[in-house]
């Protein structure tokens, strides 16, 4: 089955515009773009026939071109990365089997987390879009549950069925516990990682519905999905020693340059 990874990139951002073109400083010091670091994550994930970074936006081409990226341009209309992963497989005339958007915000993607997601959904034959998802230990668990009390919106959690059909998506910290947890200790909170894995057809059909009220309320595309019917796979990743967060905030910056520095990620 043929794979296409998409990167969805715009520089409009409304939390933080220009985000795309942050440096990030790795653990030696070498000083790389958002979009360059999303790129090499897509770059080291195996099985994928192509990738590409899909932006409306000039600066981000001539910034993406330049590291050696190819570049499909988009139009300013796509609302969303998954409306923007549906116009660039439109672009490059279709034929991939399972179309992969990374969004250009996770630079600290493990590529097992993508080969994972590929996997999962190819042995779904049900479901027509796949996502992962992570069991937040104590420390991950309150790093959201402090997000959320100073007022920022920051990861997204994923609560799932037996067969782990996504139930819900939501920006607050579900599902609710009274619990407390050592920085180590697993909790029952998942956070969902920012990676999608479609079929063509879901994603066709995708640009073609409108927002719903859940969409619209939590500012998740994956509930589209769910708002029309269509079953959305939770794919369980390991960590594996590894840290995650995505950059959504201008304080994210620090804190992923931090766990760069840890885990000596160039």
């Amino acid at each position: 089955m043929s794979v296409l990874i998409a990167i969805p990139a715009r520089y409009a951002s409304t939390r933080y515009p220009g985000k795309p073109l942050v440096p990030l400083t790795g653990a030696k010091g070498a000083s790389m773009t958002l979009i360059e670091r999303s790129w090499r994550a897509a770059r080291s994930v195996s099985g994928v026939d192509r990738v590409v970074v899909a932006t409306d936006d000039e600066r981000i081409r001539d910034v993406s071109e330049g590291f050696g990226a190819e570049v499909v341009m988009t139009s300013e209309t796509c609302q969303n990365g998954t409306e923007r992963c549906a116009e660039a497989h439109e672009v490059l005339g279709g034929g991939y089997d399972i179309i992969v958007n990374l969004q250009g915000d996770a630079p600290l993607t493990p590529h097992w987390f993508v080969e994972d997601l590929v996997s999962g959904l190819r042995t779904a034959p049900d479901a027509g879009v796949a996502t992962p998802v992570l069991r937040c230990d104590g420390s991950a668990l309150n790093s959201l549950l402090n997000d959320r009390k100073h007022g920022r919106v920051g990861g997204t959690t994923a609560v799932f069925g037996r067969d782990h059909s996504a139930m819900y998506f939501s920006k607050e910290v579900v599902p609710f516990t009274s619990q407390t947890y050592a920085g180590d200790e697993a909790t029952p909170v998942f956070h969902h990682v920012g990676v999608y894995a479609y079929r063509p057809d879901a994603l066709a059909a995708y640009p073609g519905w409108p927002a719903g009220p859940l969409e619209q309320l939590e500012g998740l595309e994956q509930l589209r999905f769910m708002e029309n019917g269509r079953k959305v796979l939770c794919v369980e990743v390991e960590a594996r020693g590894r840290q995650f967060w995505e950059l959504n905030n201008p304080q994210d910056v620090p804190k992923i340059e931090e766990m760069m520095a840890a885990m000596g990620l160039e």
